[in-house]
């Protein structure tokens, strides 16, 4: 909550005070002794009202006064809301190690499925677009809002012929770019990219945090997932040579993904990071993250709100006072 004129927020003292004074008021000793011997009668005329009904219409009254001083000062309320300029870029690694079928099927398939199931999430109207890597980058879908022409890019992710290795920082970079060549012109807070990678960084010319550097700088928040086990995956066809070579450079070795970069790329940009060692996680990260994403935030005055709760209240309050305000039959 914000507001547009804060310094008028001094004038909550105002209903406090009244407050105090009627309370000093109530406490005081009256002036007056009644000088009626008959008390049969008056306890007769007289209504037996419990003291917190008499406080009522009071309490009211002072609420709906300090709810009016709150109105005056032009009271904000921050929403995220969809943007049809709003685009997601996703992410996918597609090096060799993503045939490791630690993930069942496979991490490269269970990308694929979850990939559809983002699509099925995020709203109609927002594009969307998809950017596959290995050691080099390429965009397979530019931002869209065709869903179909998404799909078949997924689709086609096993197909990509990229130099072998992970290239975190260039893949972060680029879906940077492509969201701001999306979006150019509009405000900040209508890109997200959804990045998802099995391994860690051994190609590629920039750096993962300098990428994830890029990305805050651009106001654009990195999602990340971490697919696979921390104790790297099997099958797939591409074993290690002989001797303990890593390979990285080639996509062998090392099959476990690096959740510590992916979840500092996240913090840094300000995006959520998911580890996901099943196919059930990978998908329900991607349900959380299509209902989420590609929101910017946004102030609405909601002075009027605060009004029609002013009304209420004194509405309640003189109804209130008519039903315990003392009287004589």
């Amino acid at each position: 909550m914000s507001f547009g004129h804060p310094l008028l927020l001094v004038s909550l003292l105002l209903p406090g005070v009244a407050a105090l004074a009627y309370l000093l008021i109530e406490r005081r000793p009256s002036k007056y002794v009644v000088r009626y011997t008959n008390l049969d009668v008056l306890a007769a005329v007289a209504e037996v009202r419990q003291r917190w009904r008499s406080r009522i219409a009071a309490a009211l009254f002072l609420l709906a006064i300090a709810v009016l001083c709150v109105a005056v000062a032009r009271p904000h309320a921050t929403t995220s809301v969809q943007d049809e300029r709003a685009t997601v870029v996703l992410a996918i690694d597609a090096s060799r190690s993503m045939q490791s079928d630690d993930v069942k099927p496979s991490r490269l398939i269970a990308a694929e499925r979850a990939a559809k199931v983002f699509l099925d999430r995020v709203p109609k109207r927002l594009r969307v677009a998809l950017v596959v890597f290995s050691g080099d980058v390429q965009v397979a879908a530019p931002p869209t809002t065709d869903r179909a022409l998404v799909r078949e890019a997924v689709d086609e992710i096993g197909g990509f012929t990229g130099f072998g290795g992970t290239a975190i920082g260039d893949a972060i970079a680029r879906a940077v770019a492509v969201g701001r060549e999306a979006t150019e012109g509009a405000p900040k807070g209508l890109v997200t990219v959804v990045f998802l990678s099995d391994g860690r960084q051994n190609r590629g010319v920039i750096q993962p945090l300098e990428g994830a550097q890029r990305a805050r700088n651009a106001g654009i928040p990195v999602n990340t997932i971490a697919l696979g086990s921390t104790r790297g995956g099997g099958g797939g066809g591409f074993a290690a040579p002989p001797g303990g070579f890593s390979g990285g450079r080639f996509g062998f070795g090392n099959r476990a993904p690096d959740p510590a970069t992916l979840r500092q790329i996240a913090r840094v940009t300000g995006g959520r990071f998911f580890a996901a060692r099943t196919a059930a996680s990978l998908t329900d990260a991607y349900e959380k993250l299509g209902t989420k994403v590609a929101s910017r935030r946004s102030k609405t005055e909601v002075t009027f709100a605060f009004v029609v709760a002013a009304a209420g209240l004194l509405l309640g309050s003189l109804l209130a006072g008519a039903r315990w305000s003392p009287r004589l039959p």
